[in-house]
């Protein structure tokens, strides 16, 4: 006997849903030409039929903690084979976006990065914490001393780490207070839909997952299976390294500096600071070249939170490597307005970094290691 299912929708979900991107959804008549056509789609409980039937239907909870709607790579296959035009990959994107808002707290601030005339006030917090911190402390010096170009006499980097740790592990809270609930609901509903047999997420199996997934991600394997949307695989991996690479940058530097005492500024030659004008070109670049693929792509919704994640790695590059450009041409004045401004964007990225498209990186992995846990490929 076929069991009953009372449908509740919620309307508010849906306006949602279609405020991000997901617009086209309701066009969408369950024809499952994009659960046939999609390249990394699996066999069983392909995706993202469902996905677009829950949607339209409102069933919130269906769809948001949904491992699926991460294992969707956004190809464009999908879309551009969907006999109504209901685009089932901006769906998908649009169902993510709304997925680390809901996870991620507190509302009021996820709201906020949501919201374009909020850019604002969301830039401005960190000037008024540099501002105050730095003329409270001392820290802060407008007219650094000395002929020398030094970047740490005009922000103490005493002054810089007392708010880039404190922002650094507020980013890390705030994602695993998320990832403890998106890791619960996920399991959940791999039980209800048949995805997995096991009761209990075992912690040893999951972390054997994560490093067999790692090189997964490196390799962008799955962007090298899209079709429609291929050509995004190497502005992407140049976003995706540069950013790894600066990371990288910034954990030795520190080391360097607090550890071994040993202050800046470094030498051209030193292999780090290669690596760290390779990885700000790099993010650059890449950066570039996803504004001109999206803005090329007119069939393909953009949303606030891709242009806000795509401005801000072109600006953290930018100020970053201008800032040295101006350092090494002795124009004392504009590296240290153009040292600020880079600072701004790093704040902005540690502090905001749980409610904006960046945090897709975090709740893919989580998803896609969860994926290979429980044998779903």
């Amino acid at each position: 006997m076929t069991q009953a299912y009372q449908v509740k929708p919620d309307l508010e979900f849906i306006q949602e849903v279609t405020r991000l991107g997901g617009g086209d959804v309701k066009k969408c008549y369950q024809c499952a030409t994009c659960a046939v056509v999609c390249p990394i789609s699996p066999d069983t409980r392909p995706f993202p039929r469902k996905e677009m039937i829950a949607t339209s239907w409102g069933l919130k909870d269906k769809v948001v903690g949904n491992a699926d709607i991460w294992l969707c790579h956004n190809c464009g296959d999908c879309s551009t084979k969907c006999p109504r035009g209901a685009k089932p990959g901006d769906v998908l994107a649009a169902l993510r976006a709304y997925a680390v808002s809901e996870y991620a707290v507190p509302k009021a601030v996820a709201k906020a990065v949501a919201d374009p005339k909020k850019l604002p006030i969301l830039l401005a917090v960190p000037v008024v914490i540099f501002l105050v911190l730095g003329l409270i402390t001392g820290l802060l010096h407008f007219n650094p001393k000395g002929d020398e170009i030094v970047h740490a006499h005009f922000f103490s980097s005493w002054l810089v780490d007392m708010i880039m740790i404190p922002t650094f592990l507020w980013a890390l809270a705030v994602f695993g207070l998320g990832l403890k609930r998106f890791l619960e609901d996920i399991h959940q509903n791999a039980l209800l839909e048949g995805k997995t047999n096991q009761q209990k997420i075992d912690p040893k199996g999951f972390v054997e997952a994560l490093i067999r997934v790692i090189p997964k991600i490196l390799r962008h394997d799955k962007f090298n299976e899209c079709g429609e949307n291929k050509d995004r695989a190497t502005a992407h991996m140049m976003v995706f390294f540069g950013f790894i690479g600066l990371f990288i940058v910034t954990s030795i530097f520190f080391v360097v500096l607090y550890v071994f005492q040993i202050h800046g500024p470094y030498s051209q030659l030193n292999p780090v600071k290669w690596l760290a004008n390779l990885s700000g070109i790099a993010l650059v670049i890449g950066s570039a070249l996803m504004f001109k693929t999206r803005l090329a792509k007119k069939d393909q919704v953009s949303t606030y939170k891709d242009w806000q994640l795509i401005g801000l790695a072109f600006l953290l590059g930018a100020t970053g490597l201008l800032t040295e450009m101006t350092r090494l041409g002795g124009i004392a004045w504009l590296s240290y307005l153009l040292y600020f401004i880079h600072l701004m964007f790093v704040f902005s990225l540690f502090a905001y970094v749980p409610f904006s498209k960046l945090a897709h990186l975090v709740y893919r992995t989580v998803a896609m290691t969860y994926a290979e846990y429980a044998g779903r490929k």
